[in-house]
Protein backbone atom coordinates (compact mmCIF):
# COMPACT_ATOMS: atom_id res chain seq x y z
CA UNK A 1 0.00 0.00 0.00
CA UNK A 2 3.01 2.31 1.01
CA UNK A 3 4.73 1.66 -2.61
CA UNK A 4 1.48 2.62 -4.47
CA UNK A 5 0.77 5.48 -2.64
CA UNK A 6 4.30 6.61 -2.82
CA UNK A 7 4.05 5.83 -6.52
CA UNK A 8 1.22 8.07 -6.85
CA UNK A 9 2.95 11.03 -5.37
CA UNK A 10 5.85 10.43 -7.53
CA UNK A 11 3.15 10.57 -10.74
CA UNK A 12 1.96 13.97 -9.02
CA UNK A 13 4.90 16.08 -8.75
CA UNK A 14 5.92 17.36 -12.21
CA UNK A 15 9.65 16.50 -13.14
CA UNK A 16 11.54 17.45 -15.99
CA UNK A 17 13.71 15.19 -17.07
CA UNK A 18 15.79 16.33 -20.07
CA UNK A 19 18.11 13.65 -22.53
CA UNK A 20 20.64 15.54 -25.01
CA UNK A 21 21.17 13.17 -27.83
CA UNK A 22 24.80 15.04 -28.56
CA UNK A 23 27.76 12.64 -28.70
CA UNK A 24 29.31 15.91 -27.79
CA UNK A 25 28.33 19.35 -26.31
CA UNK A 26 28.85 22.21 -24.44
CA UNK A 27 27.46 25.73 -23.00
CA UNK A 28 29.22 28.49 -22.39
CA UNK A 29 28.13 31.69 -20.86
CA UNK A 30 28.88 34.15 -22.84
CA UNK A 31 30.21 37.26 -20.41
CA UNK A 32 32.45 35.24 -18.35
CA UNK A 33 33.74 32.60 -20.75
CA UNK A 34 32.59 29.40 -18.14
CA UNK A 35 31.36 26.37 -19.33
CA UNK A 36 28.28 25.31 -17.61
CA UNK A 37 27.58 22.11 -18.92
CA UNK A 38 29.19 20.19 -21.02
CA UNK A 39 29.59 16.36 -22.15
CA UNK A 40 32.43 14.85 -23.82
CA UNK A 41 33.36 18.82 -23.98
CA UNK A 42 36.76 17.86 -24.94
CA UNK A 43 36.56 15.25 -27.10
CA UNK A 44 38.04 15.83 -30.51
CA UNK A 45 35.57 16.04 -33.24
CA UNK A 46 34.81 16.61 -37.16
CA UNK A 47 32.93 20.13 -37.49
CA UNK A 48 31.71 20.38 -40.91
CA UNK A 49 30.27 23.62 -41.47
CA UNK A 50 30.55 24.99 -38.21
CA UNK A 51 34.16 25.74 -39.56
CA UNK A 52 32.63 28.80 -41.23
CA UNK A 53 32.65 31.03 -38.58
CA UNK A 54 36.23 30.60 -38.27
CA UNK A 55 35.86 31.70 -42.35
CA UNK A 56 33.76 34.09 -41.77
CA UNK A 57 36.13 36.07 -39.09
CA UNK A 58 39.15 35.44 -41.21
CA UNK A 59 37.63 37.43 -43.77
CA UNK A 60 36.34 40.31 -41.61
CA UNK A 61 39.32 41.05 -40.17
CA UNK A 62 41.19 41.00 -43.19
CA UNK A 63 39.18 42.41 -46.07
CA UNK A 64 37.04 44.94 -47.09
CA UNK A 65 33.51 44.66 -46.87
CA UNK A 66 32.64 46.06 -50.16
CA UNK A 67 35.83 44.32 -51.95
CA UNK A 68 34.91 42.78 -55.02
CA UNK A 69 35.80 39.14 -56.04
CA UNK A 70 35.58 38.20 -59.59
CA UNK A 71 34.94 34.05 -59.43
CA UNK A 72 37.99 31.97 -60.56
CA UNK A 73 38.34 28.67 -61.82
CA UNK A 74 38.79 27.62 -58.11
CA UNK A 75 35.39 27.57 -57.73
CA UNK A 76 34.72 24.34 -60.20
CA UNK A 77 35.91 22.43 -57.57
CA UNK A 78 33.28 23.11 -55.01
CA UNK A 79 30.90 20.46 -54.32
CA UNK A 80 28.09 20.11 -51.43
CA UNK A 81 26.23 22.92 -50.38
CA UNK A 82 26.13 26.23 -52.74
CA UNK A 83 25.33 28.95 -53.32
CA UNK A 84 26.22 28.23 -57.43
CA UNK A 85 28.36 30.98 -58.08
CA UNK A 86 29.17 31.57 -61.78
CA UNK A 87 33.18 31.66 -63.84
CA UNK A 88 33.89 35.39 -63.89
CA UNK A 89 31.12 36.53 -61.73
CA UNK A 90 31.93 39.48 -59.71
CA UNK A 91 30.30 39.45 -56.37
CA UNK A 92 31.64 41.62 -52.95
CA UNK A 93 32.54 40.36 -49.47
CA UNK A 94 30.06 41.21 -48.00
CA UNK A 95 27.71 39.42 -50.13
CA UNK A 96 30.32 35.87 -50.14
CA UNK A 97 29.69 36.34 -46.34
CA UNK A 98 25.97 35.94 -46.32
CA UNK A 99 26.08 33.29 -48.99
CA UNK A 100 28.61 31.22 -46.68
CA UNK A 101 26.92 31.97 -43.57
CA UNK A 102 23.30 32.02 -44.80
CA UNK A 103 23.25 28.85 -46.91
CA UNK A 104 26.75 27.62 -45.62
CA UNK A 105 27.83 27.70 -49.40
CA UNK A 106 31.29 26.01 -50.18
CA UNK A 107 31.83 27.79 -53.48
CA UNK A 108 31.42 31.04 -51.30
CA UNK A 109 34.14 29.83 -48.47
CA UNK A 110 36.57 28.65 -51.54
CA UNK A 111 36.27 32.55 -53.27
CA UNK A 112 36.84 33.85 -49.84
CA UNK A 113 40.07 32.35 -49.03
CA UNK A 114 41.23 33.21 -52.35
CA UNK A 115 39.91 36.55 -51.87
CA UNK A 116 41.56 37.56 -48.63
CA UNK A 117 44.80 35.09 -49.04
CA UNK A 118 45.11 34.13 -53.16
CA UNK A 119 45.38 30.71 -51.80
CA UNK A 120 43.02 27.86 -49.72
CA UNK A 121 46.97 27.33 -47.96
CA UNK A 122 47.86 30.94 -47.22
CA UNK A 123 44.44 31.12 -45.91
CA UNK A 124 44.22 28.15 -43.77
CA UNK A 125 47.38 29.22 -42.39
CA UNK A 126 45.49 32.59 -40.94
CA UNK A 127 42.32 30.20 -39.29
CA UNK A 128 45.03 27.82 -37.59
CA UNK A 129 47.19 30.43 -36.52
CA UNK A 130 43.83 32.19 -34.90
CA UNK A 131 43.00 29.21 -33.06
CA UNK A 132 46.12 29.11 -31.34
CA UNK A 133 45.46 32.86 -30.48
CA UNK A 134 42.30 32.16 -29.13
CA UNK A 135 43.61 28.87 -27.31
CA UNK A 136 41.70 26.25 -28.95
CA UNK A 137 43.93 23.44 -28.25
CA UNK A 138 42.29 20.73 -29.76
CA UNK A 139 41.41 22.05 -33.07
CA UNK A 140 42.78 21.86 -36.74
CA UNK A 141 41.95 23.15 -40.12
CA UNK A 142 42.39 22.22 -43.02
CA UNK A 143 39.87 24.16 -45.52
CA UNK A 144 38.05 26.62 -45.01
CA UNK A 145 34.76 24.94 -45.63
CA UNK A 146 34.11 22.28 -43.50
CA UNK A 147 34.09 18.98 -45.74
CA UNK A 148 36.54 15.95 -45.30
CA UNK A 149 39.25 15.93 -47.39
CA UNK A 150 40.08 12.94 -49.89
CA UNK A 151 41.77 10.70 -47.76
CA UNK A 152 38.76 11.17 -44.58
CA UNK A 153 40.74 13.46 -43.14
CA UNK A 154 39.29 16.61 -41.91
CA UNK A 155 38.66 19.95 -39.74
CA UNK A 156 38.26 18.84 -36.04
CA UNK A 157 37.60 20.67 -32.70
CA UNK A 158 35.75 20.45 -29.88
CA UNK A 159 32.56 21.67 -28.48
CA UNK A 160 34.34 23.86 -26.10
CA UNK A 161 37.14 25.12 -28.26
CA UNK A 162 34.08 26.23 -31.25
CA UNK A 163 32.22 27.82 -28.30
CA UNK A 164 35.16 29.72 -27.48
CA UNK A 165 35.42 30.45 -31.42
CA UNK A 166 31.45 31.95 -31.14
CA UNK A 167 32.29 33.43 -28.17
CA UNK A 168 34.81 35.66 -29.53
CA UNK A 169 33.61 36.11 -33.50
CA UNK A 170 30.25 37.52 -31.27
CA UNK A 171 32.15 40.40 -30.50
CA UNK A 172 32.84 41.67 -34.09
CA UNK A 173 29.48 43.68 -34.77
CA UNK A 174 28.96 42.81 -38.68
CA UNK A 175 29.67 39.08 -37.87
CA UNK A 176 26.51 39.08 -35.58
CA UNK A 177 24.57 41.27 -38.00
CA UNK A 178 24.96 38.28 -40.38
CA UNK A 179 24.21 35.65 -38.71
CA UNK A 180 20.68 37.18 -36.64
CA UNK A 181 19.79 37.67 -40.52
CA UNK A 182 16.91 35.06 -41.74
CA UNK A 183 16.59 35.91 -45.37
CA UNK A 184 19.01 38.13 -47.56
CA UNK A 185 18.77 39.74 -50.97
CA UNK A 186 22.31 39.75 -53.25
CA UNK A 187 22.75 41.26 -56.36
CA UNK A 188 25.95 40.32 -58.64
CA UNK A 189 26.51 40.93 -62.19
CA UNK A 190 24.01 39.13 -64.27
CA UNK A 191 22.67 37.24 -60.89
CA UNK A 192 20.16 37.97 -58.46
CA UNK A 193 20.09 35.60 -55.22
CA UNK A 194 17.81 35.35 -52.43
CA UNK A 195 19.08 33.07 -49.17
CA UNK A 196 16.79 31.92 -46.29
CA UNK A 197 18.99 31.43 -42.98
CA UNK A 198 19.61 27.23 -42.27
CA UNK A 199 19.60 27.65 -38.81
CA UNK A 200 15.68 27.01 -37.98
CA UNK A 201 16.15 28.60 -34.45
CA UNK A 202 15.46 31.87 -35.63
CA UNK A 203 11.96 31.61 -36.34
CA UNK A 204 11.22 28.59 -33.73
CA UNK A 205 13.02 30.04 -30.64
CA UNK A 206 12.50 33.59 -29.90
CA UNK A 207 15.96 34.51 -27.84
CA UNK A 208 17.99 32.80 -30.33
CA UNK A 209 20.45 35.40 -31.79
CA UNK A 210 22.64 33.37 -34.63
CA UNK A 211 23.97 30.63 -35.37
CA UNK A 212 25.88 28.18 -37.82
CA UNK A 213 24.57 24.92 -39.01
CA UNK A 214 26.97 21.46 -40.14
CA UNK A 215 26.57 18.35 -41.82
CA UNK A 216 28.44 15.52 -43.29
CA UNK A 217 28.08 11.76 -43.46
CA UNK A 218 30.96 11.86 -41.55
CA UNK A 219 30.66 14.70 -38.82
CA UNK A 220 26.42 14.04 -38.82
CA UNK A 221 24.87 17.37 -37.66
CA UNK A 222 26.73 19.82 -35.67
CA UNK A 223 25.71 23.07 -34.67
CA UNK A 224 26.63 26.43 -32.99
CA UNK A 225 24.18 29.14 -31.52
CA UNK A 226 24.09 32.17 -29.52
CA UNK A 227 20.72 32.89 -27.50
CA UNK A 228 20.16 35.82 -25.25
CA UNK A 229 16.98 36.42 -22.78
CA UNK A 230 16.87 39.51 -20.71
CA UNK A 231 20.44 39.55 -20.62
CA UNK A 232 22.03 36.56 -20.48
CA UNK A 233 23.50 35.07 -23.02
CA UNK A 234 24.39 31.65 -24.10
CA UNK A 235 26.21 29.69 -26.23
CA UNK A 236 25.59 26.42 -27.44
CA UNK A 237 27.62 23.87 -29.54
CA UNK A 238 26.34 20.24 -30.20
CA UNK A 239 28.76 17.62 -32.36
CA UNK A 240 26.85 14.75 -33.75
CA UNK A 241 22.80 15.84 -32.47
CA UNK A 242 20.37 14.57 -34.35
CA UNK A 243 18.16 16.48 -32.70
CA UNK A 244 19.90 19.41 -32.19
CA UNK A 245 17.74 22.67 -33.02
CA UNK A 246 15.55 21.14 -29.95
CA UNK A 247 18.49 20.44 -27.91
CA UNK A 248 19.58 23.66 -28.25
CA UNK A 249 16.65 25.25 -27.15
CA UNK A 250 16.36 22.99 -23.85
CA UNK A 251 20.01 23.80 -22.97
CA UNK A 252 19.70 27.33 -23.08
CA UNK A 253 15.76 27.41 -21.10
CA UNK A 254 17.91 25.69 -18.40
CA UNK A 255 20.39 28.25 -18.48
CA UNK A 256 18.09 30.80 -18.31
CA UNK A 257 15.96 29.36 -15.63
CA UNK A 258 18.86 28.64 -13.43
CA UNK A 259 21.38 31.28 -13.47
CA UNK A 260 21.38 35.00 -12.70
CA UNK A 261 23.70 37.28 -14.67
CA UNK A 262 25.67 39.36 -11.69
CA UNK A 263 27.86 42.93 -12.23
CA UNK A 264 30.69 41.59 -10.06
CA UNK A 265 33.11 44.40 -11.53
CA UNK A 266 31.90 47.55 -12.02
CA UNK A 267 33.83 49.87 -14.15
CA UNK A 268 32.30 53.30 -13.29
CA UNK A 269 32.27 52.57 -9.76
CA UNK A 270 34.37 49.46 -8.18
CA UNK A 271 37.47 51.21 -5.46
CA UNK A 272 40.24 48.84 -6.05
CA UNK A 273 42.14 50.92 -3.57
CA UNK A 274 40.66 52.23 -0.35
CA UNK A 275 43.45 54.54 0.48
CA UNK A 276 43.58 56.39 -3.28
CA UNK A 277 40.43 55.38 -4.61
CA UNK A 278 40.71 57.60 -7.86
CA UNK A 279 44.60 56.61 -8.55
CA UNK A 280 43.22 53.20 -10.61
CA UNK A 281 40.26 52.32 -13.11
CA UNK A 282 39.23 49.41 -14.86
CA UNK A 283 39.70 48.28 -18.25
CA UNK A 284 35.68 47.36 -18.50
CA UNK A 285 33.13 45.97 -15.78
CA UNK A 286 32.69 42.25 -15.48
CA UNK A 287 29.63 40.49 -15.75
CA UNK A 288 29.03 36.20 -15.39
CA UNK A 289 26.11 33.70 -15.44
CA UNK A 290 26.23 32.78 -11.56
CA UNK A 291 23.76 30.45 -9.44
CA UNK A 292 22.46 32.18 -6.27
CA UNK A 293 25.11 29.52 -3.99
CA UNK A 294 27.91 30.33 -6.59
CA UNK A 295 27.39 34.27 -5.68
CA UNK A 296 28.49 33.48 -2.00
CA UNK A 297 31.36 32.03 -3.22
CA UNK A 298 32.93 34.77 -5.17
CA UNK A 299 36.36 36.13 -4.70
CA UNK A 300 38.44 38.70 -6.30
CA UNK A 301 42.29 39.94 -6.47
CA UNK A 302 43.58 42.89 -7.23
CA UNK A 303 46.87 42.59 -8.13
CA UNK A 304 48.95 45.85 -8.87
CA UNK A 305 52.56 46.23 -10.34
CA UNK A 306 53.21 50.26 -10.80
CA UNK A 307 55.14 50.44 -14.36
CA UNK A 308 56.18 54.43 -14.78
CA UNK A 309 56.52 53.66 -18.33
CA UNK A 310 52.76 52.49 -19.31
CA UNK A 311 49.22 52.93 -17.61
CA UNK A 312 48.36 49.34 -17.65
CA UNK A 313 49.77 48.72 -13.96
CA UNK A 314 47.83 45.46 -13.04
CA UNK A 315 44.54 42.79 -13.03
CA UNK A 316 41.27 42.20 -11.23
CA UNK A 317 41.41 38.52 -10.94
CA UNK A 318 37.68 36.88 -10.84
CA UNK A 319 37.80 33.34 -8.61
CA UNK A 320 34.65 31.56 -7.88
CA UNK A 321 36.09 29.88 -5.31
CA UNK A 322 39.52 28.59 -6.54
CA UNK A 323 38.84 28.59 -10.45
CA UNK A 324 39.89 31.78 -12.34
CA UNK A 325 36.40 32.75 -13.86
CA UNK A 326 38.29 36.08 -16.00
CA UNK A 327 40.05 39.08 -15.03
CA UNK A 328 40.16 42.76 -16.22
CA UNK A 329 42.99 45.17 -16.73
CA UNK A 330 43.87 47.60 -14.01
CA UNK A 331 45.04 51.19 -15.25
CA UNK A 332 46.39 53.97 -13.38
CA UNK A 333 45.43 57.51 -14.27
CA UNK A 334 48.15 59.99 -15.88
CA UNK A 335 47.27 62.49 -13.18
CA UNK A 336 48.17 60.11 -10.55
CA UNK A 337 51.41 58.65 -12.11
CA UNK A 338 52.29 62.65 -13.09
CA UNK A 339 51.68 63.65 -9.18
CA UNK A 340 53.61 60.33 -8.30
CA UNK A 341 56.73 61.52 -10.21
CA UNK A 342 56.30 65.47 -8.73
CA UNK A 343 56.12 63.86 -5.00
CA UNK A 344 59.44 61.96 -5.65
CA UNK A 345 61.25 65.23 -7.20
CA UNK A 346 59.85 66.86 -4.09
CA UNK A 347 61.54 64.47 -2.22
CA UNK A 348 64.61 64.16 -3.93
CA UNK A 349 65.27 68.09 -3.57
CA UNK A 350 64.44 67.58 0.36
CA UNK A 351 67.13 65.07 0.46
CA UNK A 352 69.77 67.29 -1.66
CA UNK A 353 69.27 70.26 -0.31
CA UNK A 354 68.30 68.77 3.36
CA UNK A 355 64.89 71.04 3.48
Amino acid sequence: MKKCCLILLLLLIPIRVSAISAESYAVMDYDSGRILMSHNGEKEKLIASTTKIMTAIIALENKELDSVRKVGEEVLKAYGSAIYLSLEEEITLKDLLYGLMLRSGNDAAIEIAFHVSGSLEEFVKLMNEKAYELGMSHTKFLNPHGLEEQDGSGNTSTAIDMAKLMRYALTNETFREIIKTKSYTAKTTGKTYVWQNKNKLLRTYEYNIGGKTGFTEKARRTLVTASKKDDKTCIVVTLNDGNDFADHKELCESVFETYERVLLLDKDSTIIDANHPEKYYLEESFYALLTSDEKESIRIDYKIDTNEKNTEVGVAEVYLKDSLLGSVKIYQREEAKEEKKENFFQRFLRWLFRW
